[in-house]
């Protein structure tokens, strides 16, 4: 008994000692170099992960990863619409669990930049707004005036109590360490007058006297007051200079690592070369403080988007990708980035940058020196021309647009061009989502549906004369909003002799609309992300007598950017007409006594799956408008992320057992033009420059999180809106069928094995490195190997006219049976094909 008491008592120990270290308080200030944390200037490499856009059961390895990654700071911006959807009615729960998120950050033993805003943009839907602000009377969002700083005071110390009851601030022994007050209002101030600055003044001192014990930033806000930190946000920082230089720390707190994806548009995808070129940069310029957003993007599910049409997959491009898995080899190489920018860390925030002559055009170096210690940057930003340039008495070959790092003044640990981690190459292996039946036609004995009425079909309707604008009429409650009216053409002078045919001519605001006659869908419009507006002319056919013009208004996420957004209206605000009439005559239908419906009859019970109203019967309808469709599916084996394919359908949104996985659209097709057979990462980026999927569907999977999965028995809920067939969906899981390298023999070592003695560093050659992406596999089989002059990319490499006949053999001897294998890419390995010419190593291998 007295041994299991002693052991009681050790246990009880280890957890005090625990505990008393996390409760450390740390200090939190900021000098022009850098933060300062308990009087000890930081470099700091951070990553947004925003914690909606995922579920709490990914938090914990999603955080795990990035500080795998090199991370000291996850940075996340606080959604108000989504805590606070009726005044005064708050929700912190499953996703919404902002507390247990910053936990599970701190007990990684990172750091937390909380965003509070209160508005995000974030292509979120208001930018983050909740739209009961806008029925406050005499509110103006986002400037001078009282109703809403009320509001944005009341929410942003809400958030702040919470953080300190929980003891979550760097001042109460918390990860806190940073807060952000407003978000690039800088870039629409100057729409807001004079105003603009009392209520940015305003915000600054509001925030600051909430006395959180941690510094606040604004970012994209050159004339902030100074008691808080300007910061830059953009693809490049590195020419950017904070205003008040000597007081304030040069903070980068968005480089955006992609960008985001938007329904009819192509995907884009950021070089990890540049992204580590523009970081590399930033940190030789000064820079202390570097944030990348997205991290991971992860996926709006539900309506929270914005824009309008924005996506529902928010993958950005990011080093973890939408469902959790690593994206190499971005995440790899910016890992060795980050590395071998620590290393220059006790330089960089010892002094400031002092930049050195290495002769030549778009050269520069920088170096960071105080007595023994010694840290250089050498530059090529010229954007074709490699070049060799001399520094310390050294000779350095520069690729074009990058950088080389230098620790010690004198050894290369790294230069962003040249990759030494491991491309992958993920596919999606597609399953039937019902397994039971053989045939397709066979898969509508899997399915239930219930017909949407077309029109009016709810007690709440209402008439008003004329047209309502959407948002102000739904309150954002709904996507739809039902515009109805019946006409009589009987006995009418105005139609032609036959009574039935004109033109609807419908104009909307946004952001599409479906017309019905007598019940029956006539034609459709959309918008686009450019001009959400809506203008159709749309032929139709009516009977004698009465008819009815039914005209469903939806909205795609509201908008969330730029001055006076919240003003930008949606739905079908007219005119309406009936144009080619007898005589030429047109008819306004404007005025007339319209008949309005807020959302659907069956979005108040009809996606959690379990109303009696399902109907089964053998013959499923096909290519309907307007349609809910059920069944009833097991998750795929094994823990690979799933994504269902909705391949067949048209447009709508879906739910799995009751959690709504967004708005799916695969029949928005991106442009036809636009994406390059390859991207060339010299130069500058920007949004446009390196897209893929042109001609094909903006988005055909969407993520379904394993956590919302059971093994069996699971329901699947459709709202198909423009027509589609649901038996073609399918079930997709994530993996990787191959991993790739691709390293020369001028590439540096990789980061881990540097040595700041420069007879090791001559010693050590460039390697390359294998991994395979889950614990439990091994290397299975190499594909492809070649030492010489091979080219070519990840999948589709190839051997050049000089190779090693030993390739094959030495990689297949050092990594087929294991996870990870390294190789030295040297002729002492391999041999010599061709003397006297620069040759690197290529390798595409399998796991299992």
């Amino acid at each position: 008994m007295k041994g299991s008491e002693l052991r009681i008592e050790v246990v009880v120990v280890l957890v005090l000692g625990v505990l008393a270290t996390a409760s450390y308080c740390a200090t939190v200030t900021y000098d022009h170099r850098a933060l300062v944390i308990d009087g000890k200037r930081r470099v700091l490499v951070s990553g947004s992960i925003h914690y909606p856009r995922s579920t709490p059961e990914m938090w914990p390895d999603l955080i795990q990863k990035s500080k795998d990654g090199g991370l000291d700071v996850i940075e996340t911006y606080v959604f108000w619409n989504f805590h606070e959807p009726v005044r005064g009615q708050y929700d912190f729960s499953g996703r919404k669990d902002l507390v247990k998120f910053v936990k599970i950050v701190a007990q990684a033993g990172l750091y937390v930049h909380l965003r509070i805003g209160p508005y995000v943009c974030a292509e979120w839907n208001y930018g983050g707004f909740p739209l009961w602000l806008h029925f406050i009377p005499g509110i103006q969002l986002r400037t001078d005036n009282e109703p809403f700083k009320a509001e944005m005071q009341r929410f942003t110390a809400k958030i702040v109590d919470m953080m300190k009851k929980e003891k979550l601030y760097a001042s109460q022994g918390g990860p806190i360490i940073l807060s952000q007050i407003e978000n690039e209002y800088g870039n629409i101030d100057k729409a807001y007058g004079p105003a603009a600055q009392k209520y940015i003044n305003w915000a600054a001192s509001m925030a600051v006297a909430l006395d959180t014990g941690v510094p606040w930033v604004m970012c994209q806000q050159d004339d902030a007051p100074a008691s808080v930190i300007s910061t830059c946000n953009g693809f490049y920082c590195d020419q950017w200079t904070p205003k008040l230089p000597d007081k304030r720390p040069k903070m980068w707190t968005e480089n955006w690592s992609g960008w985001f994806l938007s329904f009819g548009g192509a995907v884009p995808q950021r070089p990890v070369e540049d992204l580590a070129f523009a970081v590399a940069r930033f940190f030789q310029r000064g820079g202390t403080f570097q944030n990348y957003y997205m991290y991971h993007g992860g996926t709006n599910f539900g309506r929270s988007t914005g824009g309008p049409f924005i996506a529902t997959s928010y993958d950005y491009d990011a080093p973890i990708d939408e469902y959790g898995l690593l994206r190499q080899p971005k995440w790899g190489h910016l890992k060795d980035v980050h590395k071998a920018i620590k290393l220059c860390e006790e330089a960089i925030v010892a002094t400031d940058p002092k930049n050195v002559s290495v002769g030549g055009p778009n050269l520069e170096a920088t170096v960071y020196k105080t007595g023994s210690v010694c840290a250089a940057f050498l530059a090529n930003y010229d954007t074709k021309s490699d070049a060799t340039v001399t520094f310390n008495g050294n000779s350095y070959h520069l690729p074009a647009w990058s950088v080389s790092i230098l620790p010690d003044c004198k050894n290369v640990v790294l230069n962003t061009a040249k990759i030494n981690s491991a491309a992958m190459i993920p596919s999606f292996m597609h399953h039937s989502l019902i397994d039971d039946v053989d045939s397709s036609e066979a898969l509508g004995s899997g399915w239930s549906w219930i017909n949407e009425p077309v029109g009016i079909s709810k007690d709440d309707a209402f008439t008003r004369v004329g047209l309502l604008e959407q948002i102000n009429t739904t309150a954002d409650k709904s996507d739809y909003l039902w515009y109805s009216l019946s006409i009589d053409v009987t006995n009418s002078e105005t139609f032609l002799q036959d009574g039935s045919q004109t033109v609807l001519h419908v104009e909307s605001l946004g952001h599409a609309l479906h017309a019905f006659i007598n019940g029956k869908l006539a034609g459709s419009g959309i918008g686009n992300g450019n001009n959400a507006k809506v203008s159709v002319e749309i032929p139709v056919t009516f009977a004698s007598g009465k008819n009815t013009i039914d005209l469903l208004s939806l909205t795609v996420g509201l908008q969330n950017y730029g001055a006076f957004f919240d003003k930008t209206g949606a739905g079908i605000t007219g005119p309406i007409q009936l144009k080619g009439l007898k005589n030429g005559t047109t008819i306004d239908l404007s005025s007339q006594q319209w008949t309005y419906q807020i959302g659907l009859k069956g979005e108040d019970s009809l996606p959690s799956g379990s109303s009696s109203q399902w109907v089964s019967q053998p013959t499923l309808p096909k290519k309907q408008p307007l349609t809910w469709y059920k069944a009833k599916f097991n998750a795929p084996d094994g823990s690979n992320p799933v994504a269902i394919d909705f391949t067949g359908l048209g447009k709508g949104e879906a739910w799995v057992n009751g959690q709504s996985i967004g708005r799916y659209w695969p029949t928005n097709i991106s442009p036809t033009s636009g994406c390059p057979d390859s991207c060339n990462y010299r130069g500058p980026y920007d949004s446009n420059k390196c897209r893929k999927n042109c001609g094909k569907p903006s988005q055909e999977l969407y993520h379904v999180p394993r956590s919302w999965l059971k093994p069996n028995d699971n329901t699947l809920v459709l709202f198909e809106e423009i027509g589609g067939d649901p038996t073609q969906i399918s079930f997709a899981t994530r993996q990787i069928d191959s991993l790739c390298s691709h390293v020369s023999e001028s590439h540096p070592s990789p980061v881990d094995m540097w040595s700041p003695d420069s007879k090791a560093g001559r010693k050590s050659g460039p390697v390359l490195s294998l991994e395979c992406p889950f614990p439990n596999q091994v290397i299975s089989s190499i594909k492809f190997a070649s030492y010489g002059k091979p080219h070519g990319t990840c999948g589709s490499f190839s051997h050049g006219q000089c190779k090693s006949t030993r390739a094959l053999s030495v990689v297949q001897k050092a990594c087929v049976g294991s996870r990870t294998c390294s190789v030295e890419v040297s002729v002492s390995t391999f041999g010599d094909p061709c003397k006297g010419v620069a040759k690197s190593l290529a390798v595409e291998a399998s796991c299992r």
